[in-house]
């Protein structure tokens, strides 16, 4: 028995709308892959909002201080007050790897923390996620700053600066030595913490 003439529009019909739905949600998820949804954007930088490290003087030195770190959308805003700087002049200043001011002289912070793989650098070109502008002292030693770090996070992924190291360095960061900046011995050192 072969099926009626409506029969068989009413199956065809029924069959591209099976496809239509079924390429409309494909295509849903597909562009769902592309861009991150509401329950996984900013993974990193979900919480907390704000850190702080207490900067603490390495053997023999007299800087400490405090800086604080705020997530505000993609960026983070970076405040700082150090006092005991040898006065009027820059300090480099970066956050390393390790979260970890055991050593007398704060090498136990490791290397510069580097998430993106990039050269040593200023803010205004290619640079690893933990470098910052130096510190300028005035007459009497104290430095206060503000600005802001872009490809870091207040958060504990790959970007995360939660546990890291912040460190002041002894000279002035040419900005060009790799991968140090060349900037002398470890001055200050603090963790960073969730506040």
């Amino acid at each position: 028995m072969e099926p009626t003439k409506h029969a068989r529009s009413s199956h065809s019909s029924l069959a591209g709308l099976g496809a239509l739905l079924l390429g409309a949600a494909l295509a849903g998820c597909g562009s769902m892959a592309d861009s991150p949804s509401a329950s996984t954007a900013g993974v990193t930088r979900s919480a907390p909002v704000t850190a702080t490290a207490q900067l603490k003087p390495t053997q023999g030195n007299t800087a400490a201080g405090t800086v604080s770190f705020t997530q505000q959308g993609l960026r983070v805003d970076v405040r700082v007050q150090v006092s005991g700087l040898t006065p009027n002049q820059e300090h480099g200043f970066h956050v390393h790897e390790k979260g970890d001011c055991s050593s007398p002289d704060g090498m136990s912070t490791g290397g510069h923390f580097n998430p993106g793989g990039q050269p040593h650098g200023p803010q205004s070109a290619p640079h690893h996620g933990g470098d910052m502008p130096s510190l300028k002292a005035d007459a009497s030693g104290n430095a206060q700053a503000s600005f802001q770090m872009q490809g870091v996070s207040v958060g504990t992924g790959i970007d995360g600066l939660l546990g890291r190291g912040v460190i002041v360095h002894a000279k002035p960061d040419d900005y060009a030595t790799q991968p140090t900046g060349n900037s002398g011995g470890r001055i200050a050192c603090g963790v960073i913490a969730a506040s």
